[in-house]
């Protein structure tokens, strides 16, 4: 009894406080104490929601029985606003407080929602070797069905709450994309209800052209359903090597070595700095040095990258085991580096060990309970961005990145980009080695100005050929836009199949520029 008067006598404090201080201060200045208290909580409850159902689902078999049915009703809606006289643009119900990107969808308020519930792993074909899963399937749903049954998928992207549909209609990369390519390159077929109504499938020898122009679209080409997506082999660990680099020039030339070899399974480079940094390669292995394993997704252990920072520190390279789940996910629990500026105190051994089983809230409560004083100060005095450029312009751009933004730690994962058709290829006609550069955080560059120097940065990776992964704040004008992407196949494609009134171009759906 005693233990629920403290309780209740802390939160009374804590409610005194708030409005003392006022909310808003308290949700800008103090916003751990708004996670801590209320999102870490619900973001537990919204977690048991979602294994419930997919257990429920599984154990009952229903999701391939009713994925049909669902379809029918999405292509129910699409006839129903042709009926209506196709007076505005389409776009998916699914609210964009859900999203894991930062961008506020305003478009939904004046788009027609179309309702896509769609959330489970339809069928798992050994023979075939692919798995194929409804759009909003998450990488940490998939991971937790395939995993036991020996398999997993070639790339998969860090957070949990990454879907399926987002990485493609987006793009999705990890560390073994040096010898996969991106997410869109490991899905062998697509399924989208079109503008008309109708139900399509789509491959490299089936409705090609279709297939190479739906990755980046954004969902500005038909309303995704169903993709299937190559599996491999799942083993027990990845064994990583920790190896820290000094010297801008030698960090790149370690790291281009190494994202070189395709007996990495895995190549990731974490820099601390211009000239500090940490590269680990991994391989997949059932094997493993009982003393050397390190079960880094638990929750009481340090953040991946906090961890990784020791052996810099130290000056000494290092071997570990870490269970492959564990390490799929491993930047889950700081959601990369992010959390470090919500929850100051989340890496102090004393949270992790009485909290750290909550953590991390989900992105999509953050946004959701953010409000527009929070979203202005992130949006002038936080970056998020990723750019994948080409690898031969390592150097270059990380000096670009740290005279405009001078943000760390900055992740760097190397990926091959294949000459398909499409939004994104090389420049010439062969494959080529590509890096994507994370930066996730507040920029300390004194001239940093959100706009000025997000445009600055933008039009350096144009000239060298890059792309500006499109979950991102965009402030491109349109034909800036279309000189860095390759519209030609996008284009086509949607004056062949009525788009242009069912849908928004890309362009509108995404840059800051064309958004209101």
């Amino acid at each position: 009894m005693s233990a629920l008067w403290s309780v209740g006598a802390g939160l009374l404090l804590l409610l005194l406080w708030v409005r003392h201080r006022g909310l808003e201060a308290v949700l800008v200045h103090h916003r751990w104490v708004f996670v801590c208290f209320f999102l870490l909580p619900l973001s537990i409850l919204f977690d048991i929601y979602y294994q419930l159902r997919a257990w429920a689902v599984w154990r009952l078999h229903s999701a391939p029985r009713q994925h049909a049915q669902r379809v029918r009703h999405i292509q129910e809606q699409v006839r129903e606003w042709k009926k209506e006289g196709s007076k505005r643009y389409m776009c998916t119900g699914r609210p964009g407080w859900l999203t894991v990107s930062l961008r506020v969808g305003k478009y939904k308020k004046t788009h027609k929602n179309i309702m896509i519930n769609l959330m489970d792993v339809l069928e798992v074909d050994s023979e075939r070797q692919v798995v194929r899963v409804e759009p909003l399937v998450s990488m940490g749903q998939l991971t937790a069905h395939l995993n036991p049954m020996g398999w997993t998928i070639p790339v998969v992207p860090e957070l949990d709450d990454l879907t399926v549909g987002g990485l493609i209609m987006g793009t999705g990369i990890e560390s073994s994309s040096h010898i996969y390519g991106l997410f869109q390159h490991i899905c062998v077929a697509y399924e989208l209800v079109l503008a008309d109504g109708s139900l399509v499938r789509c491959s490299p020898t089936e409705n090609s052209d279709l297939f190479y122009a739906v990755p980046w679209s954004c969902g500005t080409l038909g309303f995704l359903v169903a993709a299937e997506i190559k599996m491999i082999p799942a083993k027990k660990y990845v064994k990583i090597h920790y190896k820290p680099v000094r010297g801008l020039q030698k960090i790149c030339e370690k790291f281009t070595e190494e994202s070189k070899k395709k007996e990495n399974s895995f190549v990731e480079g974490l820099m601390y700095s211009l000239d500090e940094a940490v590269i680990m390669t991994g391989v997949l292995t059932d094997e493993a040095e009982q003393s050397k394993i390190n079960r880094i997704g638990n929750y009481y252990k340090p953040w991946f990258f906090k961890h990784v920072e020791k052996y810099l520190k130290a000056d000494r390279t290092g071997v570990e085991y870490i269970p492959s789940r564990h390490y799929y996910h491993r930047h889950t629990r700081s959601i990369f580096w992010e959390l470090q500026d919500i929850i100051p105190f989340g890496n102090n051994p004393v949270f992790r060990y009485l909290f750290g089983w909550m953590v991390p809230p989900k992105i999509s409560l953050l946004k959701l309970t953010q409000g527009e004083a929070i979203r202005k100060l992130y949006e002038q005095h936080h970056v998020v961005q990723d750019m994948l450029v080409p690898m031969k312009s390592l150097e270059k751009s990380i000096q670009t990145f740290h005279a405009d933004l001078n943000v760390y730690p900055i992740w760097l994962c190397p990926f091959i980009l294949p000459n398909n058709p499409g939004m994104v290829h090389p420049k010439g006609n062969e494959s080529e080695l590509y890096v994507d550069i994370g930066a996730y955080g507040e920029p300390k560059s004194k001239q940093f100005e959100a706009r000025a120097s997000m445009r600055q940065m933008e039009k350096f990776v144009r000239s060298v050929h890059g792309f500006q992964m499109l979950y991102a704040d965009c402030y491109m004008t349109r034909e800036e836009f279309w000189d860095m992407f390759d519209g030609s196949l996008y284009h086509k494609l949607r004056e062949q199949m009525n788009c242009k009134d069912a849908f928004p171009e890309v362009y509108d759906k995404i840059c800051k520029a064309a958004r209101h």
